[in-house]
């Protein structure tokens, strides 16, 4: 099953001309498979510094790409729940509730096909809210606008005591907002940074993965990621910030000099043992809105 579902996930290229030619009515299954697309396809984007990708598992022992595989199809069933949520019910106190069930039993989902193993704890959340979003909007603004109203709702489902994340834990050291925050912005990295990067070098004729790998790279540039903080402090997150700023002001990715300072990137998150866990989550979320909604003004 693994084998096969690698075999058949999309390139970025592949999730770009299968969704974005059949906008006009997608199915609560049809945005769910362009939500599981868009993980593999983050998934078998290589090199990624500090990310588990196509050449290894880098600053991820515990992972690799056939679990990724695995864990991205455990989330099609919640996510099309998420969308089809959206579309049955009206927004409110009622629908985040709802969300919020369908996102806590999906990562329990997650959590047994992987052995425990956090995959995509932060992209299901993304991902639900975006597949919600998608469900009743027709184009990105209002897309992310619902995405981001049901992510600023309280969930009122009681708290389960569990002791805090990595992530809540670097968010409550260093002040970071994290998912959440993100979400309830609006998603500003995905819609200000790796969504106008990655249309803008195709635009400009670069190949989809080297595209892809300038949106990871605008995302990566300026994201207070947890998980970087988690491993690697203020530092990590500034060493990531300049190198992956650097790699964009020496070309991009699709240059000569620009892939060289991508390959010294990774080798050294590699050595700092750093991961960019939520410019994953927020690159596949970029690849998933950039297959299922036209760019604005098209």
């Amino acid at each position: 099953m693994v084998r096969r579902t690698l075999r058949s996930a999309r390139t970025v290229s592949g999730l770009v001309n299968t969704m974005t030619t059949t906008r006009q009515y997608l199915t609560a299954e049809r945005i769910a498979d362009a939500a599981v697309d868009a993980l593999l396809a983050e998934a078998l984007l290589t090199p990624k510094p500090g990310l588990v990708d196509a050449s290894g598992r880098h600053s991820h022992p515990d992972m690799s790409l056939a679990l990724l595989a695995a864990s991205a199809d455990a989330l099609r069933d919640p996510l099309r729940e998420c969308a089809e949520a959206a579309r049955s019910m009206p927004s409110g106190p009622g629908l985040r509730e709802c969300i919020g069930a369908i996102g806590r039993a999906g990562e329990r989902r997650m959590l047994t096909t992987t052995d425990g193993v956090n995959t995509h704890r932060g992209a299901l959340w993304a991902l639900g809210l975006l597949s919600a979003g998608v469900a009743v909007a027709e184009n990105i603004t209002d897309a992310v606008a619902f995405a981001a109203q049901l992510a600023r709702l309280p969930d009122a489902a009681p708290v389960v005591s569990g002791g805090l994340s990595h992530g809540e834990h670097a968010r409550l050291r260093y002040g970071a907002g994290g998912a959440v925050a993100e979400a309830q912005d609006g998603f500003p990295h995905v819609v200000g940074h790796g969504l106008p990067m990655l249309r803008s070098c195709r635009l400009r004729g670069e190949a989809a993965d080297a595209a892809a790998l300038n949106a990871l790279m605008a995302i990566m540039a300026s994201l207070d990621d947890t998980c970087v903080l988690h491993r690697g402090g203020l530092r990590g997150r500034a060493f990531v910030h300049r190198t992956a700023a650097g790699v964009l002001r020496s070309g991009g990715c699709a240059t000569p000099e620009g892939r060289h300072r991508l390959e010294r990137f990774c080798r050294q998150a590699q050595k700092r043992g750093l991961s960019m866990g939520g410019s994953a989550d927020l690159l596949a979320a970029t690849l998933f809105l950039d297959a299922v909604t036209p760019a604005e003004g098209s």
